[in-house]
């Protein structure tokens, strides 16, 4: 077996733009020659895919699921919402889902390195073996793992948006679906910045009552209303606001005269067992993410004219 070298792994890597570890598989298959080597990468198109990873990708799906009592939250993404929605894609993205309730890898890099659902490959040669039927540029971009408590997963519209809640309680899993997918849905539609109001940071209330505070004074309705009066104008948008940025002090989508909080203790009371929401993890596909603007008409003439 030939002696393969760093140098020449990445001296391949430069050449043909695929990972490390596929340019030393090629090395290893090829007993180093270099030509040979090349030739491996192109046939297994492994070479049109680093060519590919350039492209954006902002499409692919966000999905939750409890995998042995471990819930997971990941985004992957792909350049088509043709492609994302479809079986091998999707399936994929469930495998993915697997490994990481079961290997917990600390990121991304150790993620691809991690076995995969069937013997003998990672992570990483599945996502390669995909992407030879697909031919779009594939990420998996985040994931988040929880354990040690009730996760209820909920995804929204084929992997638009995919949520996460983490719950303590004494309940059986089962007995609080129902209030999990509620408080999932909520997440989902009004994207709530923090858990609870006692989360929101020190600093961010002073800048927005300071901001609100000048407001106030620009208003001529409030020209002749004593600093008091104003600090208590200011008070009470803070509450409000509140409302709008933390779940738990939202008012419940399906009864909005309960607030979150106000529902998730009737559903306790009802079974007779404490319940706490403790966290939440929401992923939205592509959030963050500029997309390639394509225009038709000048992909259709470049087309039409060669």
């Amino acid at each position: 077996m030939a002696n393969i070298t760093a140098a020449a792994v990445n001296e391949l890597r430069q050449a043909t733009g695929c990972g490390l570890m596929d340019c030393k598989k090629a090395l290893v298959a090829t007993e180093g020659n270099f030509e040979e080597a090349v030739t491996y990468l192109r046939e297994k198109g492994l070479a049109s895919q680093a060519k590919k990873a350039t492209r954006v990708a902002a499409e692919g799906m966000a999905y939750a699921t409890v995998v042995d009592g471990v819930g997971v939250i990941v985004e992957v993404n792909c350049e088509s919402d043709f492609v994302g929605s479809s079986p091998l894609f999707t399936s994929f993205v469930e495998g993915v889902a697997a490994v990481i309730a079961k290997s917990n890898p600390a990121n991304v890099e150790a993620l691809m390195a991690c076995p995969w659902i069937e013997e003998g490959k990672t992570v990483d040669d599945a996502k390669n073996e995909v992407f030879l039927s697909l031919r779009e540029n594939m990420q998996i971009r985040r994931f988040e793992r929880v354990e040690g408590c009730v996760a209820v997963p909920y995804v929204h519209m084929k992997g638009k948006v995919a949520v996460l809640v983490k719950l303590d309680t004494e309940a059986d899993a089962d007995a609080v679906t129902t209030l999990g997918k509620d408080v999932a849905m909520q997440i989902c539609a009004l994207n709530p910045q923090y858990l609870d109001q006692a989360n929101v940071p020190e600093d961010f209330i002073a800048k927005e009552k300071e901001i609100r505070l000048v407001t106030a004074k620009q208003d001529p309705k409030n020209a002749k209303k004593p600093e008091q009066v104003l600090a208590k104008i200011v008070e009470g948008q803070i509450g409000k606001m509140y409302k709008e940025i933390c779940l738990l002090q939202m008012p419940f989508v399906k009864d909005d005269k309960l607030s979150v909080a106000q529902y998730v203790e009737s559903v306790a009371k009802e079974l007779g067992k404490a319940v706490k929401v403790t966290g939440f993890v929401r992923f939205e596909k592509g959030e963050g993410i500029e997309k390639r603007q394509d225009d038709l008409a000048a992909e259709v003439s470049k087309l039409v004219n060669g």
